[in-house]
């Protein structure tokens, strides 16, 4: 099994991603955010850095995600808290003509090679409750995130997976505290298992 957990900066993807892994007893994989040497330039001074910033990520990302499929170096189930696409989606954001066409050439040969997830959860919020759960973890790079740029990542997270052919289950973020509240994280785990049985099963009805 190999489930992914993605939305906007400040859900809750990585909080999600460690309690599915350990309600499966599943090995956790977590993008590397903090280590890229370009991230707080990058929020100083958008245009200076976005291509580095972007290669860095798909770059590393692609290392991460490769593994996944080699034998020996994953087994039994998987809980990403990203998906490889989001990449593009920042791409998109921030790079422009050339810097663009580059990342793209790059995004495209590498995007074939990796896994693909049974099972995508999209938790999808608003950028109050975003920017509510950015300044409570109170990452220094992220303080000065601003609503507009977070609206405009929900709206392109929303066109991405307006159009995913995968197996998807959209939620709500402001319906669950799963981090405080108990109840609310055993009825999402319930909505996602759910998810997950019908996807298997409509999977074993088309290999019949």
């Amino acid at each position: 099994m190999y489930v992914v957990v993605e939305g906007p900066i400040g859900v809750g993807k990585t909080s999600l991603a460690g309690r599915l892994a350990g309600r499966y007893g599943a090995e956790l994989n977590l993008e590397v955010v903090e280590e890229n040497p370009f991230l707080a330039r990058f929020y100083a001074a958008p245009e200076a850095y976005a291509f580095q910033v972007q290669v860095f990520f798909l770059l590393s990302r692609f290392k991460q995600l490769s593994a996944l499929a080699q034998p020996g170096l994953w087994s039994g189930h998987v809980v990403s808290d990203y998906l490889f696409d989001k990449d593009f989606i920042f791409a998109a954001m921030n790079l422009k003509d050339a810097e663009f066409a580059l990342y793209e050439d790059l995004y495209r040969h590498l995007s074939p090679r990796l896994p693909t997830p049974d099972l995508v959860v999209y938790l999808r919020a608003e950028p109050e409750l975003l920017l509510s759960r950015i300044e409570k973890r109170g990452r220094p790079f992220e303080r000065d995130l601003q609503a507009a740029y977070l609206a405009d990542l929900t709206a392109r997270y929303d066109e991405y997976f307006r159009t995913y052919s995968g197996p998807l289950l959209t939620v709500d973020a402001a319906r669950y505290d799963f981090v405080e509240n108990p109840d609310d994280e055993r009825a999402l785990h319930a909505e996602i298992a759910a998810s997950l049985g019908e996807h298997r099963v409509a999977r074993e009805g088309a290999a019949v």
